[in-house]
């Protein structure tokens, strides 16, 4: 049976090894630093089959006016059962709860058909910006497939 619910900073080495295994994170990451984006999170989703963590989803916030989910993703073998569904629909309901509507994703490169699903559209007009070359600071992108 799957169960989901927010992360605990007890969670962290299993969302460090969920990161490894997707190809968004290495070994070489310190453990602090999932703790850091768990507790930086305005919320963090877990999905847990038995105990394990198979898959993860969190949204960055100040809270008021608008909101960024990001790090959505599922294990590989526990991919197309819906978890990476029940995630986000998690997400935007807490989101919509806490009074945030503006609420933006950017999506890999072939999980474009996953979001409107969701009631997301493409923000026709606008392009998204990172600095550098890194996927975000302190975790390295090593895959595409997220979903």
């Amino acid at each position: 049976m799957i169960t989901y619910e927010m992360a605990q900073e007890t969670d962290a080495q299993q969302i460090k090894q969920i990161y490894e295994l997707t190809g968004w994170g290495s070994k070489d990451d310190p453990l602090d630093l999932i703790i850091k984006i768990i507790q930086g999170s305005f919320c963090f989703y877990v999905a847990k089959e038995n105990g394990r963590l198979i898959g993860i989803a969190r949204a960055i916030s100040d809270g008021v006016s608008d909101a960024y989910i990001q790090d959505v993703t599922v294990i590989e073998n526990f991919r197309g059962r819906g978890i990476g569904y029940h995630l986000i629909n998690l997400i935007k309901e807490f989101l919509l709860k806490s009074g945030i509507s503006w609420i933006g994703v950017i999506s890999e490169p072939g999980a474009e058909n996953f979001y409107p699903k969701f009631g997301f559209n493409v923000m026709k007009g606008y392009t998204p910006f990172l600095l550098g070359d890194n996927k975000w600071a302190g975790l390295k992108s090593n895959k595409n497939d997220t979903i």
